[in-house]
């Protein structure tokens, strides 16, 4: 029997200290808050349901971060079960996590490259559904819905800022602005150094793959960028920005001060150009970061991360 699985509707909280410093409106949408602690769920559920609907028995996906857990978590709801394939060097906490959600995990591979491809292998296309982290419409329809829902929270603001790893979130939210006609809202892409695979498709004009993911931004990690963000740069307002890990993770911990939530660095890419005050915003009234959240992080990972990135970096501010 096939039950929803659903997204909330998230809020859209107004960063006040962070507006009075930038002397703009910021406004934080807050997908941290969803049940999966992060977007995915919003096409994953989608996707995932459809799937069910059209006869599927068993959901199977290749990922050991927000993707998967969002996998899981609707299999959950929709009583079907899930099995998670992850690389090697997927963290054991991890793990734990998605077989607390009743999901079966395989190791395999050691990039996410070759768990993708042992993951496909698996999926059989009738009662097997195999579901891809970042490259598909449903999913790209479902992450959409949080666009609809900003337009009745908020102002329409001068720019989103949207953080990029295989594209799947900036896909989305371009097809959200341009069904609720908010299409002249430009939007910046964001990725740490180490992943920028869209960044460097936008300079090389087609999809390049990079030689490895060398960012702590793990959620970030995806060597080449779904072919439909790139397609959207003729289409729609997009600026590529790319920041260090020394500032995303310094924004995390900010964000953790002034919210008391933890967010992943890949989320914190994002928000490294408000408490940078990144000149992509200079020119922007007002701006919107989407807060995509994120489940594999601690404080202490956070902290150990700065200690070694700001050793590293100790003559330049974060």
């Amino acid at each position: 029997m096939v039950t929803e699985c659903s997204h909330i509707e998230t809020p859209v909280f107004e960063d006040l200290r962070l507006g009075e410093q930038l002397g703009k409106p910021v406004w934080l949408k807050m997908e941290c808050f969803q049940a999966t602690g992060s977007f995915k769920i919003r096409g994953v559920g989608l996707l995932c349901q459809e799937q069910v609907r059209r006869g599927a028995r068993e959901l199977i996906c290749s990922s050991g971060g927000n993707a998967g857990y969002a996998v899981a978590y609707a299999g959950h709801r929709l009583h079907v079960p899930v099995t998670v394939c992850v690389p090697t060097t997927t963290l054991r906490q991890t793990c734990t996590r998605l077989e607390e959600l009743g999901a079966t995990v395989k190791v395999h591979g050691d990039v996410w490259d070759e768990t993708d491809q042992f993951a496909r292998a698996k999926a059989n296309g009738s009662t097997t559904a195999y579901i891809p982290p970042f490259d598909h419409p449903t999913l790209w329809r479902g992450h959409a819905t949080m666009v609809d829902e900003m337009t009745a929270q908020c102002a329409k603001p001068g720019a989103i800022i949207v953080s990029v790893g295989g594209g799947g979130l900036l896909c989305g939210v371009l097809e959200g602005l341009h069904n609720n006609a908010w299409n002249d809202v430009p939007v910046i892409a964001v990725e740490t150094e180490g992943a920028e695979s869209f960044h460097a498709a936008v300079e090389a004009g087609y999809p390049v793959t990079l030689p490895a993911i060398t960012s702590v931004a793990t959620c970030l990690g995806a060597k080449q960028v779904v072919g439909r963000a790139l397609e959207w740069t003729h289409e729609h307002c997009i600026q590529s920005v790319v920041v260090s890990d020394r500032s995303a993770v310094h924004a995390c911990l900010e964000f953790a001060r002034d919210h008391r939530v933890l967010v992943e660095p890949a989320c914190g890419a994002s928000l490294a150009l408000l408490y940078d005050n990144h000149a992509a915003i200079a020119g922007a009234e007002s701006v919107l970061a989407v807060v995509c959240g994120g489940i594999g992080v601690s404080i202490e990972q956070l902290e150990s991360w700065w200690r070694v990135l700001d050793a590293d970096g100790a003559h330049s501010s974060p």
